[in-house]
């Protein structure tokens, strides 16, 4: 007959010591985790983000519900509490409704764009055997250019007399394209998407590199052709880095700001190209009025999160 062995004791604790209690050791680990070494190494960029992006949202939440102007530093004025009056001011301006319509239009455009042409190219990319280096830097270029002159080379294309219009001749806009109220923001969304393109295609072609070519000569072997294995086996693949392109395209497309100022001159013709922030700026620094730009800040940022939340939720990964 097999017997049990008793188990053993445990260790008695030193003489004097309280047992540490479960509740405070979970409160703990909760807090620092299972790791609080790692939080010594992430306290600089903790720091850095509040100091940089938390503090400053919070602030302007502060000061768009006050009657906040800019003084002398160490001056004490008196900034009352004024409710939504600051929002009331901004919303009922058609200038700020729309440069909100105006970023509605970028996005558009500029979001699709993007997440297609920059998926498209990635894949092009990852096959071309010769020129590989070449073709992959020559995309990155533009993005790493500086704004001032690549917008130079573009106000030459599409001034009255530029390249574009010399090969369009007849068929050229009148007026021309960013002077035209209705082809100003397009244009804008073009240049920005050509700009940018370089840095989502590396996010694509870091996604690719992760997909298993296992699942394309299985599918191949299935029968199905190029197409095929484009939606059935690439898009399922790097979905993840879809929803990081839309997240940072429509984040950096709502912040729009040193394009309309290069390219039309500050928002024209009539602030046709005009964008929330370049309103914020021209309210908040050219005209004193700090408050009425913080709540067009305030209901910028809302909107994004938003905007933010439905991509993730209908874009992302579902379990």
């Amino acid at each position: 007959m097999t017997t049990l062995a008793p188990a053993p004791e445990a260790s008695p604790r030193p003489s004097g010591e309280a047992p540490e209690p479960r509740a405070k050791r979970s409160l703990v680990r909760r807090i620092l985790g299972r790791q609080p070494l790692g939080l010594l190494f992430s306290a600089p960029y903790l720091v850095f983000v509040i100091a940089i992006f938390a503090f400053p949202i919070v602030y302007s939440v502060w000061i768009s519900f006050h009657d906040f102007f800019f003084a002398a530093p160490g001056a004490k004025v008196d900034r009352p509490f004024v409710g939504f009056e600051n929002y009331v001011t901004a919303f009922t301006n058609p200038a700020v409704i729309r440069s909100f319509g105006n970023i509605l239009i970028f996005l558009v455009i500029n979001v699709p764009l993007t997440v297609i042409l920059s998926m498209l190219l990635a894949i092009a990319l990852d096959k071309v055997v010769h020129l590989r280096t070449f073709l992959r830097v020559s995309f990155y270029v533009p993005y790493v250019t500086a704004s001032v002159a690549v917008v130079a080379v573009w106000l030459f294309l599409f001034n009255g007399n530029g390249l574009v219009n010399t090969v369009l001749g007849p068929l050229a806009p009148d007026p021309s394209w960013l002077i035209n109220e209705k082809l100003a923001m397009p244009v804008i969304a073009l240049y920005v998407t050509w700009k940018q393109l370089g840095f989502y295609i590396l996010l694509y072609l870091a996604a690719l590199q992760n997909v298993p070519r296992e699942l394309y000569e299985s599918a191949a072997t299935d029968g199905a052709g190029r197409i095929r294995q484009f939606f059935s086996v690439t898009v399922p693949s790097v979905r993840p880095a879809t929803v990081l392109v839309l997240l940072v395209s429509t984040v950096t497309g709502a912040n729009l700001f040193t394009e309309p100022y290069l390219l039309t001159g500050g928002g024209g013709p009539n602030g046709a190209s005009a964008s929330p922030v370049l309103l914020m700026y021209q309210l908040g620094i050219q005209q004193g009025q700090p408050d009425v730009a913080s709540a067009i800040g305030v209901v910028l940022v809302i909107l994004v999160l938003i905007v933010a939340w439905l991509q993730n939720r209908f874009a992302g990964e579902r379990d």
